[in-house]
């Protein structure tokens, strides 16, 4: 028995995936150990967003080798993707995996394993260069497989997951917006969708190993079903797809709220939470159809990226702040006080302070629940790299400071209007504050609230309370 330590880098996708892989190498005898602890193989899953999420990436990796030398080092995902020419000469890495051929962890590690041993065995290091796979090369000392596009969806089911309430569920791949900073199209490739059947049958799983509330995420999640044909589509038949690489403008076509309304009539689920949606399929009608589906939570991430008309061209978005505050509109028509999160660059290539500050008074306008910050990352590949007026470091640092004092200030906001109302709250864990225990969960709407301990029943448990006030500047109580 060997003894595997796996890390996961990156979005809810990767760490889906780095679950199936887990759960794929205990089902064959592998013992899974902490990462920092001693092990024959480490698994990287890694990540391509940023330069950072490159340098943790490889940092992860140099530092498996320096636990154990002895170790097989294995990179898999986004890093791999886009990164092949750094990949093949990074001594660390042993073997690299690519998006595509993550269900096979386990065949390709072990085959790996019989090359490897047999090499050593005959104390010839040439045997090592027979290696081969389908669409894979050997390359110095780094074993590289399958990193050419697919136009597949490489089908994976989680049993169990490390959280105990809610379970993310993989829905697609890929994305086929290219915007213009973006290096997710070069490390996921197109578009390809998870066959209906397969979603339900996932999530039913799920819901009879005990979890209450599910995620649907992916890389694209509002570009689900634009691979499928649209006949079988409307005949119930999401088993014959026709997927063929082609680039096509799918704005509009989007089958995800057909997905979420089969989701809902699965017994015994209580929850349904998206992940991040385009704001164009925010229409009236949509908004209509969720608020419609009451296990549906009322939390919707639209990812904005810039406040600023310019900007949005400039990065290829394909909407206006105009179009994007009319599905805000529309889902606050729809639902009674939905939280509305977003994803915001600054310092965009060319970015200028009036830009900036049609951003920020934009972000006021809409009034989220939640802001994730970024600082704009150049990309090797995409074309912002080469774009003039690149923004000085020091100034993305000001304006994001900026926006973080904005999205602190919102938040308690949006929080604040929970105080004297009564909300449900799916509990998830106990967690000791200023030495008294707690059990803490979330709102439908994905706002922390915390219960006494001896007044709450366990975890995975949904109960109605009466929100006080804050009990720490995150938690309401």
């Amino acid at each position: 028995m060997k003894n595997v330590a796996l890390h996961n880098l990156g979005c809810k996708v990767n760490s889906y995936e780095i679950e199936v892989m887990q759960q794929k190498l205990q089902e064959k005898g592998y013992c899974i150990v902490p990462f920092d602890s001693r092990a024959d193989i480490y698994i990287v899953n890694t990540c391509t967003v940023t330069n950072i999420a490159d340098r943790k990436s490889r940092q992860m990796l140099h530092r498996a080798k320096q636990l154990n030398p002895e170790a097989v080092v294995v990179a898999v995902g986004c890093y791999v993707q886009t990164g092949q020419k750094t990949i093949e000469k990074d001594a660390s890495i042993d073997l690299a995996i690519g998006n595509n051929r993550k269900k096979d962890i386990v065949e390709i590690l072990e085959e790996f394993l019989a090359k490897r041993e047999a090499a050593s065995s005959k104390h010839d290091e040439a045997v090592m260069g027979d290696l081969r796979y389908t669409g894979d090369k050997t390359l110095n000392d780094t074993t590289v497989i399958d990193i050419n596009d697919t136009y597949e969806y490489e089908e994976m089911t989680l049993k169990q997951t490390a959280e105990h309430t809610r379970a993310y569920i993989k829905i697609q791949d890929g994305c086929n917006q290219f915007c213009t900073y973006c290096a997710i199209p070069l490390a996921r490739g197109r578009v390809r969708s998870r066959r209906a059947e397969d979603v339900l049958k996932e999530i039913q799983g799920m819901v009879e190993a005990g979890y209450k509330e599910i995620v649907l995420t992916g890389i694209h999640i509002s570009s689900y079903g634009i691979d499928f044909d649209e006949e079988e589509w409307k005949q119930g038949k999401s088993v014959e797809v026709h997927r063929t690489g082609e680039r096509r403008d799918y704005s509009g076509r989007s089958k995800i709220i057909d997905l979420v309304e089969m989701i809902h009539d699965i017994p015994g689920l209580e929850r349904i939470r998206l992940g991040s949606l385009e704001p164009r399929i925010v229409t009236a009608e949509a908004a209509d159809r969720l608020a419609a589906l009451p296990k549906v939570c009322p939390h919707f991430h639209l990812s904005l990226q810039s406040g600023c008309d310019a900007t949005l061209q400039r990065m290829n978005r394909h909407y206006t702040a105009g179009e994007y505050y009319s599905g805000v509109e529309q889902l606050r028509r729809a639902f009674d006080h939905p939280a509305i999160t977003t994803d915001v660059i600054v310092g965009f290539p060319g970015e200028t302070e009036e830009e900036f500050a049609q951003t920020k008074n934009f972000l006021e306008k809409v009034r989220f629940y939640e802001m994730h910050i970024f600082k704009y990352s150049r990309r090797e590949g995409t074309a912002a790299a080469g774009m003039p007026n690149q923004v000085p470091e020091q100034v993305k640092t000001s304006r994001s400071n900026e926006l973080f004092a904005m999205e602190k200030r919102q938040s308690a906001q949006f929080r604040k209007l929970y105080i004297g109302r009564e909300a449900e709250v799916l509990l998830e864990e106990s967690v000791e504050i200023d030495g008294e225990l707690w059990r803490v969960g979330h709102t439908k709407d994905y706002v922390k609230v915390a219960v006494k301990a001896e007044e709450a029943p366990p975890a995975n448990t949904i109960v109605k309370v009466r929100v006080s006030g804050f009990l720490t500047e995150e938690i309401l109580v």
